[in-house]
C-alpha cells in the first residue's frame, strides 16, 4: 500500500515529536515544516528513519512557500499554538485563527483527504479571555474553509517533554511556598501527550471527518490536586498559598513582563473555568480512542529528575 503524505505544522514540540514518530511506524510519510530549521532539525531528523521524513524551514505565513508543500500532501496536521503573545506577529489572532483559516483554504483547494486541527479544551466559556477567543474563531474559519475537517480539544497536555508538569516541578522544587488561584479548585482533565497522538492516528487511520473531539484524559483532577500529587512525587513539602484575586492580578501584571512568563493576565483569566469536556461534543473515548495512562503512573517515570538524588534517590514517595 502506498505510504500516505502528512504535512505537519508545529512538528518540532511535543505532540509533533510524538505524532511523528507514530505515524512513520504506520507507513506514513511526514513533511515538517519549521520556522528555525538549524535550532529544530536536529530534533526533528531523529524521530524517523531515513526516508519517511522531510524537513522544510518556512514561514508559516509565506503563502507562496507553503501552497507548493500540499501539492504532494494527503493530509494537513495543525499543531501549532501559543500560550502568550509575543512581539513580530505571533498575536493569538495570526497563530490560532489566520494561519488555521490558511491551512484550510490550502486543504479545500488542493483536495486534500484531510485536516486536522488542534484547538483546546474549555474555551466555550472563556469568553474574557483572548486565547480562547481565538482559538474560538479559529475553528470557525477552519470549518467554514474545509468543512470536512476534525478539529481536536485537548485538555493540558502532558509528558516528559512538556511545559507543564516540568516546570511546576523546577518552580516547586526550589520554591518554599507556591501560589495557588481560586483556591486551585479548577478541575483539569489532563492528557498524556501519547494518549493523544493514539488518538490523532485513530482519526486518520479510521476516516473520521466533520467532528469537534474534546480529548482528556481518564481522571479529573483540581489544580492544587496536581500540585500535591507533583510535590508527592518528588518528596517535597511546600507551602501552597492561596492569593486573592487583586494581589493574584498584581503580581501576575509583574511576571508577564519576563521573556517567557510563568503566567500571564490571560491565562489568569482562564484558569476561572474548569478544563473538562462540555458534553456538547464526542470525547476521544466516543470515537474508540480512550485515554489510558493515569497522571501519576506517567510522571512517576520522569520525576526523579527533580527529587534529591535523582534516580538513585533512596526516598520514597506515597502514593495517593
Amino acid at each position: 500500500m502506498k505510504a500516505k503524505n502528512c504535512l505537519i505544522f508545529g512538528g518540532s514540540g511535543q505532540i509533533g515529536r510524538n505524532l511523528i514518530r507514530k505515524l512513520t511506524k504506520n507507513n506514513f510519510r511526514v513533511t515538517v515544516v519549521t520556522r528555525n530549521i538549524h535550532q529544530k532539525s536536529y530534533i526533528i531528523k531523529t524521530q524517523a528513519n531515513v526516508g519517511y521524513i522531510d524537513i522544510v524551514e518556512a514561514n508559516i505565513f509565506d503563502e507562496k512557500k507553503i501552497r507548493s508543500l500540499f501539492k504532494k500532501a494527503d493530509i494537513c496536521i495543525n499543531l501549532i499554538g501559543i500560550l502568550f503573545e509575543q512581539k513580530k506577529g505571533n498575536t493569538f489572532k495570526n497563530i490560532h485563527t489566520v494561519f488555521p483559516s490558511l491551512l484550510a483554504k490550502l486543504s479545500k483547494e488542493y483536495n486534500l483527504n484531510h485536516f486536522i486541527h488542534l484547538s483546546a479544551l474549555g474555551i466555550n466559556d472563556a469568553k474574557d479571555s483572548n486565547y480562547a477567543k481565538s482559538k474560538l474563531q479559529g475553528e470557525v474559519e477552519v470549518l467554514k474553509n474545509f468543512p470536512l475537517a476534525t478539529i481536536l480539544r485537548p485538555s493540558v497536555v502532558y509528558s516528559v517533554d512538556d511545559n507543564f508538569t516540568t516546570s511546576f516541578m523546577t518552580l516547586l522544587n526550589r520554591l518554599p511556598l507556591f501560589p495557588i488561584y481560586y483556591n486551585g479548585n479548577t478541575k483539569f482533565t489532563p492528557i498524556h501527550c501519547s494518549d493523544l497522538t493514539d488518538t490523532i492516528h485513530h482519526v486518520i487511520s479510521k476516516n473520521i471527518y466533520s467532528k469537534i473531539i474534546e480529548c482528556v484524559g481518564p481522571e479529573i483532577i483540581s489544580f492544587k490536586e496536581i500540585l500535591q500529587r507533583l510535590l508527592n512525587l518528588i518528596s517535597k513539602k511546600r507551602i501552597l498559598l492561596p492569593l486573592p484575586l487583586p494581589l493574584a492580578e498584581i503580581s501576575t501584571k509583574l511576571l508577564q513582563i519576563m521573556p517567557k512568563p510563568i503566567i500571564t493576565l490571560d491565562q489568569l483569566r482562564l484558569l476561572k473555568y474548569d478544563n473538562v469536556i462540555s458534553g456538547k461534543y464526542k470525547t476521544n473515548s466516543d470515537i474508540g480512542s480512550p485515554s489510558l495512562r493515569y497522571f501519576d503512573d506517567e510522571v512517576k517515570k520522569y520525576c526523579y529528575m527533580w527529587r534529591d538524588g535523582g534516580q538513585f534517590s533512596t526516598e520514597k514517595y506515597t502514593s495517593n
